[in-house]
């Protein structure tokens, strides 16, 4: 089990850091904007941008490489497929609880890999997110990529309720 702690500065950029080490940084392009650049700490970037006409569909990519898309369905659970290293993996994020907020990323048989909990700064009018991981995630070969992604699926969900 791990302790990774995201702390946005501005309002448009999350680094997330463990043992106070950074990690990975997620930046926005603009407020309810679902455009964002990931990179990691040894400077790999990806790109996440909405894809088609709706933009319902979020992509990240490695330059034009899809490694990862995510989805919200109708029931405000939010599916993410990998296809790092030509395999594909399925993943569910999903809001749980109305007072003590957190979301949870399960594999495909409903195993929590990793736990984030938002919580609100006043002072900055933005979230930041305390997140543990179980043993298992941390063996997952693409966690810092995970992580991130995960992340922006929290900041997706909360901004499509706002929208609600």
């Amino acid at each position: 089990m791990a302790e990774y702690y995201a702390k946005s500065n501005d309002s448009l950029s999350f680094e997330l850091t463990h043992n106070d080490k950074l990690t990975g940084k997620i930046t926005y392009k603009s407020w309810f904007n679902f455009n964002a650049v990931i990179e990691l700490a040894d400077h790999q970037s990806y790109q996440i941008e909405p894809k088609g006409f709706w933009g319902t569909t979020i992509e990240l990519k490695d330059n034009e490489k899809v490694l990862l898309k995510f989805r919200m369905n109708w029931n405000g659970e939010i599916i993410v497929q990998t296809y790092f290293d030509g395999i594909k993996e399925s993943f569910v994020c999903k809001h749980r609880g109305i007072f003590k907020d957190s979301f949870v990323l399960t594999d495909k048989v409903g195993m929590e890999l990793l736990v984030m909990k938002p919580q609100f700064k006043w002072n900055l009018l933005n979230y930041e997110y305390q997140i543990s991981t179980c043993g298992d995630f941390e063996q997952y070969p693409n966690k810092e990529i995970l992580l991130l992604t995960s992340l922006h699926c929290a900041n997706y969900y909360m901004s499509m309720m706002v929208v609600v």
